[in-house]
């Protein structure tokens, strides 16, 4: 082992810490999210000293980290305490798929496994082209409005947005994706999302769960063609919301046989 890479890493989001664990480099990660649920054994073998908002400083101060691992300017509070207290704090800003593949990237190049990464890397890539590949014989793509929040309605943010478009659907508020905030991706009202008219409803939240159900029994939707045909699903948080390994693999290939099953049946 190298002396000078980080021996004792903290990683204050789920990417990181599956990413490392991918690369099996867990022995290096010595404090998770209390929201890391990939891989499920890091939940057992890890010590949890953050939430997404918040974390214990002290705590984490305690583990003697050599590097902490942060995401965008929402942890933005939690770095600065930990760079006033002296710690090496590393925070990327990913939104979009291919800064998700350059921020996976320097992370393997910084445990020093530069080449194990591109390898993988390559290989989630070949897997969404294929995905493309087979979307793109697809008769009619559908429309498909992805909900991140309930109340209020907040739209896909870009890496999902772009997701949908490569597994074969086209986002119904492209223009939103756009927005890195959650705040700016506020729908201004139901109506909007009717309007829309969205072939499939997908729900993802963070922190509790989506029911296909509620969203079919909200008042006017009742046209809508999603709820028509009952082509509400879920897919949950930490499969797609999650700027890393899972969004790029599992999220994807949920968002792909949805779509699959609906062209098969109402394209």
């Amino acid at each position: 082992m190298v002396d000078f890479l980080p021996q004792r890493i903290v990683c204050l989001t789920e990417e990181t810490t599956e990413w490392l664990y991918m690369l099996g480099q867990e022995a290096r990660i010595v404090g998770i999210s209390g929201y890391t649920v990939r891989p499920r054994r890091a939940r057992n073998e890890k010590p949890k000293v953050s939430a997404f908002l918040s974390a214990r400083i002290d705590k984490i101060l305690a583990l003697k980290p050599d590097c902490v691992f942060g995401f965008s300017d929402l942890q933005a509070d939690i770095a600065a305490l930990l760079i006033r207290a002296g710690v090496q704090v590393t925070v990327f800003n990913q939104r979009s798929v291919d800064e998700i593949f350059s921020m996976l990237y320097q992370v393997a190049a910084m445990v020093g496994q530069a080449e194990q990464g591109l390898q993988r890397l390559q290989h989630m890539r070949s897997q969404l082209d294929a995905i493309q590949t087979t979307a793109a014989a697809f008769k009619r793509r559908p429309k498909v409005y992805f909900e991140e929040w309930d109340e209020p309605h907040i739209s896909a943010i870009r890496w999902v947005s772009e997701l949908i478009g490569v597994a074969g659907g086209d986002d119904c508020f492209p223009e939103l994706a756009r927005m890195p905030m959650g705040k700016d991706r506020i729908i201004a009202s139901g109506q909007a999302i009717i309007e829309r008219a969205p072939d499939i409803i997908i729900g993802s939240l963070c922190g509790k769960k989506f029911r296909p159900e509620n969203a079919m029994a909200r008042v006017g939707w009742q046209d809508v063609p999603a709820v028509r045909h009952q082509q509400v699903f879920e897919i949950k948080s930490a499969d797609i919301l999650q700027p890393g390994p899972a969004a790029l693999t599992d999220g994807v290939t949920q968002l792909h046989h949805i779509f699959q099953r609906w062209e098969a049946t109402y394209a």
